[in-house]
């Protein structure tokens, strides 16, 4: 069992934005003991004292109670993953839970190989170049800037159609293993 460091957050939100327990007490009308218990984690407020908390700091109550795996997640682009798959590159941009999100390179004539088919959606933005998207009997050449997206338990397919290699960003969301799949 994992134990929220609700105190810890509310210090360091109330010291970012340069407010003293002074002010703190103040604006919320809770003493400089109770505060400091709570920043210890030395107490545990109610659900009323955390949102009186968190509207004075001007956060919503929620991210009070977000576990540190929970907070937002960050890539560097210098720290993201690559790979490769049926002679494509694939850049890793950021994962959280079954959302999935990547750049990738089709070189010219090059496919993602045969249709594809598994679960969860996906969506497209065509970043550069021209590609063929083919999904059940739909068809569709696009190009830089068009967007598409589809059901990917349906047979789904893409290719490079143009004379220079084709960056294309995609989201991919799934309940189940992303490991078959770029």
């Amino acid at each position: 069992m994992s134990t929220l460091d609700i105190g810890g957050k509310i210090r360091a939100i109330r010291k970012k934005k340069k407010i003293t327990i002074t002010q703190m007490c103040e604006g919320t009308g809770l003493s400089k003991g109770f505060i400091s218990n709570v920043e210890n984690n030395n107490t545990s407020p109610s659900i009323n004292t955390l949102q009186t908390i968190a509207s004075f700091l001007g956060v919503p109550l929620p991210y009070l109670l977000l576990e540190k795996k929970q907070h937002m997640k960050v890539v560097k682009k210098n720290e993201r993953g690559h790979s490769s798959y049926n002679g494509l590159t694939v850049e890793h941009l950021a994962s959280k839970g079954g959302l999935r999100m990547m750049i990738v390179e089709f070189p010219p004539d090059s496919s993602m190989g045969e249709p594809n088919v598994h679960e969860g959606e996906e969506s497209h933005l065509v970043l550069k170049g021209k590609i063929l998207a083919e999904q059940g009997e739909d068809s569709m050449i696009l190009e830089e800037g068009d967007s598409f997206s589809w059901n990917a338990s349906v047979p789904h397919f893409v290719k490079n159609i143009g004379d220079e290699s084709a960056m294309v960003l995609i989201a991919l969301h799934s309940d189940t293993d992303f490991k078959d799949i770029f």
